[in-house]
């Protein structure tokens, strides 16, 4: 088991996978309930009405906006932009048409990925890739001795 620093207040935990200790993730998710029970009874707040309503700070009011974990209504608006385009978006980090390309040019990396490394295990297992050819080379070499 890895050991490492809390990102957030520094303590030293067992690691597995997220960058806080198991403290200050109970902590955060208990400002994200608090958050989402507001927006619950207060649909349209803005982000410095929940700020202050919840004792949550702006900061972690936008990183639950980026993790998609809440939305903004407008879907115009100057707090979130794709950081790909610069569109406005409700939530997230990328807006849908960014994501679909950004899908596509993955799946295509990943396929010319997998047909370049299967060109390259049939090379590298030894096995010709003209067996013919190389069979009637042989056997010419065999008849002009």
């Amino acid at each position: 088991m890895e050991l490492k620093n809390c990102s957030k207040c520094g303590r030293v935990f067992a690691y597995k996978g997220v960058d806080v200790c198991n403290r200050c993730s109970f902590s955060d998710e208990d400002h994200f309930k608090r958050v989402k029970d507001y927006l619950y009874e207060h649909p349209g707040a803005t982000v410095s009405e929940l700020s202050e309503a919840t004792e949550v700070s702006e900061r972690q009011i936008l990183r639950y906006l980026r993790e998609n974990r809440i939305e903004i209504r407008e879907e115009n608006n100057a707090l979130l932009d794709c950081q790909r385009c610069g569109r406005s978006i409700r939530s997230g980090r990328f807006c849908d048409s960014c994501v679909m390309i950004m899908q596509r040019e993955f799946n295509s990396a990943i396929k010319s990925q997998k047909q370049t490394s299967s060109k390259k295990t049939h090379r590298e297992s030894g096995a010709p890739e003209h067996r013919m050819y190389i069979a009637e080379m042989k056997k010419r070499a065999e008849e002009s001795k």
